[in-house]
């Protein structure tokens, strides 16, 4: 997957509306989603890939150290593998 030329941007509700399955990392990124209309379809990453309430938050390293991105990257690739498999067994997010 080439993500070179993925950009950051602020949420719309427009991009929530045309959205099936929004995976928030924080739950301060999923109560904007929620309040933009997500509500239903927006989850906790963490939550949804099974971990615990008490580790399904991840820190968002924006404008931190190269380690702190490392380190989200790490926490990512924990969870990605079971968010895949359950979109998959599902046949359609949930």
């Amino acid at each position: 997957l080439d993500l070179s030329s993925h950009r950051a941007r602020l949420l719309t509700k427009t991009m929530v509306e045309e959205s099936r399955l929004i995976l928030a990392m924080s739950r301060t990124h999923l109560a904007r989603v929620r309040e933009l209309g997500g509500a239903g379809r927006a989850h906790l990453l963490g939550e949804y890939a099974g971990f615990s309430a008490a580790r399904a938050e991840i820190d968002d390293p924006f404008g931190g150290e190269l380690e702190e991105y490392r380190a989200t990257l790490r926490t990512l690739a924990g969870m990605v593998p079971a968010v895949a498999a359950r979109i998959a067994g599902s046949g359609a997010p949930s």
